[in-house]
């Protein structure tokens, strides 16, 4: 990013001015051209004043108003009709001092407003002003498109370390995974620990961004590892309490995470759970209806010593159990009403579609994209 902005601010102030009369053209060169760091170009024939703008890329644009066959008001619409012109600096030149004449540009999109010919020191003052508020957003958009790829990246490497989907087999799993705008920080997984035992977990870390995202790579690569000494990741409250203590908030530049784990039992069908932080997930287990599946505790990271504690319960043959994270459900309407929770776990059904649950969440929120990630994962138990 810093290269980038480099670059942006090694940018000259480049004058583009459009006058048919050479004089004027002549007059205006004389004055800008003591300074060095401004590039000049005159465009006397006004037809071509935007085939010149686009190839001079100027950081502001003097515009005569009073000219043959092209009028200076028309011009403007131009300008801004144009896409490689439309946010360029426009300052209108004009002969007169009329009220009328400056509303109407300025309605047209003019940004500034001069009586020819001004004084040497105000038309570089306000040159100068112009070309630096100009490059100043090049230099904004250039470090928000580095910053973009950088989440576009980030994004594709969190995808990458997904698990694929299970289609078949004892245990079979599905899962939508759709990053907000600004890549937030959530990460899921499931895998065997041994023949006996199955993990699956799903974590969500604050805020947004390629720190988020590094932070929820870091943890969950440490779950799907094992990689915490002396921690035994058949025992997820066990888990919880070693994640907490290698992840401490004050060594994450003040991020924490919520998680939820558990480890199915294959022998005993006995799913063993424990959450930090974390919203509940949702079991449809034989005849008793949904149950959510949730125990207390802090956020990881948040404080030392945090003891967490873990339920169980056993899994009947065909039992559907979600784990998502709290972007799936806190949505608000374009009305402003934020989805209540009952409403969001009533679209969890035994056999609901995730592709549906996903459009009935972008329906109620009236737009496609997601304010943050948008994790479902959905795990049958045959």
């Amino acid at each position: 990013m810093a290269d980038s902005v480099a670059v942006a601010s090694s940018r000259r102030v480049r004058v583009l001015l459009v006058d048919d009369q050479e004089m004027i053209g002549q007059a205006v060169r004389k004055m800008l051209e003591a300074d060095e760091n401004i590039d000049f170009c005159y465009c006397q024939d006004p037809s071509k004043a935007i085939s010149t703008a686009n190839e001079f890329e100027p950081t502001v644009i003097l515009q005569d108003l009073v000219m043959p066959e092209i009028d200076g008001m028309m011009l403007v619409k131009f300008y801004r009709a144009n896409p490689k012109t439309k946010d360029i600096p426009l300052i209108v030149l004009s002969s007169k001092e009329e009220a009328q004449t400056k509303a109407q540009a300025f309605a047209l999109g003019a940004n500034d407003y001069i009586v020819k010919l001004p004084d040497e020191l105000e038309l570089l003052a306000r040159i100068r002003y112009h070309s630096r508020g100009y490059i100043s957003m090049l230099e904004r958009n250039e470090a928000y498109e580095l910053m973009a790829a950088e989440l576009r990246e980030a994004e594709e490497y969190v995808r990458e370390l997904l698990p694929e989907p299970v289609a078949e087999g004892e245990i079979t799993a599905d899962w939508r995974f759709i990053p907000s705008s600004g890549l937030g920080g959530d990460a899921f997984g499931y895998h065997d620990i041994d023949d006996r035992y199955f993990a699956l977990y799903l974590l969500d870390v604050c805020g947004h961004g390629v720190g988020a995202a590094l932070l929820s790579i870091s943890a969950m690569n440490v779950v799907r590892s094992g990689a915490l000494p002396g921690v035994d990741f058949k025992n997820p409250s066990e888990v919880l309490e070693g994640l907490n203590d290698a992840f401490p908030m004050e060594r994450q530049s003040g991020k924490f995470f919520s998680i939820w784990y558990g480890v199915y039992d294959r022998q005993t069908r006995k799913l063993v759970f424990s959450s930090g932080g974390h919203p509940p997930s949702i079991l449809y287990n034989g005849l008793s209806g949904m149950s959510e599946l949730k125990t207390p505790g802090l956020f990881i990271g948040c404080m030392e010593g945090m003891i967490y504690q873990q339920q169980s319960v056993v899994l009947e043959e065909g039992a559907v159990l979600y784990l998502f994270s709290d972007g799936i459900f806190e949505l608000t309407s374009p009305d402003n009403v934020q989805l209540p929770f009952c409403d969001f776990t009533a679209s969890l059904g035994r056999d609901s579609d995730l592709d549906e649950v996903v459009g009935q969440a972008r329906e109620y929120q009236g737009a496609q994209e997601f304010e943050d990630d948008y994790s479902l994962v959905r795990l049958v138990f045959k």
